[in-house]
């Protein structure tokens, strides 16, 4: 009885590391709508690795089983490759290349000119958000009801960022001082902060809820204050946050205050 017992313990002990272990590594839940490209590259490399690693591991065991020295007491010795040979790592090369390499080239390719740099329209109903990245905090700037920025009805926020559901969101985005990187784990976007230099990325979320956001960037010490808060609200109740930061800005800004003021022309 009290074997089984242990048997019965041992085993939800073993499923309970398992099932936190596959928790570890499961991706955060994809909340934008072209995330699944990303994915599916993700899970092809995986995969098509996988698939060559357990070719390799068959083949190397394979051959130390069949040609061990039980078998084959006297040692076969060769000098150079035979055609054969030749021919078959050369099909072997070419395939790796072609599943592997082209493959991905063809997949990162295809999102990269057909999604991801197909950005809005200027003309479009989007969202503009300004983000400066220093250390050790993310700032983020919205235009006023002027739709002009670094003018003094902005809403500023640190650490914070409410966008809504369903629109496209676009992101222009620098540095204080040295390199971070703008991250969405939950929108599997990512882009460099660099001093001196606007850099862009754009993305449309379809789930409403709070997520992260990380400075995927060593950036010093404090690297890990970097991590700050998204949150996706509808359509409407954005509208109804963006009115009441609207009226705390026009309150408390402060024309004068240089930590506030460091917005630029947008540009396109």
């Amino acid at each position: 009885m009290i074997f089984l017992k242990l048997i019965l313990i041992s085993s939800t002990v073993k499923a309970a590391i398992f099932s936190k272990f596959f928790k570890m590594i499961t991706p955060p839940e994809d909340i934008s709508k072209n995330g699944h490209l990303i994915d599916s590259l993700f899970n092809y490399i995986t995969y098509a690795n996988i698939f060559f690693f357990l070719l390799v591991c068959i083949g190397l065991f394979g051959f130390s089983i069949l040609y061990r020295k039980s078998r084959h007491p006297k040692a076969y010795y060769t000098h150079g490759n035979k055609r054969p040979h030749i021919i078959l790592a050369s099909l072997v090369g070419l395939l790796v290349f072609v599943t592997i390499d082209m493959k991905i080239t063809t997949m990162s390719n295809d999102d990269f000119t057909k999604i991801i740099i197909n950005w809005p329209k200027e003309s479009e109903d989007v969202v503009r958000i300004e983000v400066l990245g220093q250390q050790w905090v993310w700032n983020f700037r919205y235009a006023g009801e002027d739709k002009i920025f670094n003018t003094d009805d902005d809403i500023v926020l640190l650490n914070e960022l409410y966008l809504p559901k369903g629109k496209k969101i676009v992101f222009q985005l620098t540095s204080k001082d040295v390199i971070h990187a703008l991250y969405f784990p939950n929108a599997r976007r990512k882009v460099d902060a660099m001093p001196g230099r606007i850099s862009r990325m754009w993305f449309e979320l379809t789930k409403t809820g709070q997520y992260d956001i990380a400075c995927a960037e060593m950036c010093g010490t404090y690297h890990y204050r970097m991590k700050s808060k998204l949150h996706v609200l509808s359509q409407d109740d954005y509208k109804t946050w963006t009115k009441q930061a609207q009226i705390k800005a026009n309150e408390t800004i402060d024309p004068e205050n240089e930590e506030l003021f460091w917005g630029w022309k947008w540009e396109y």
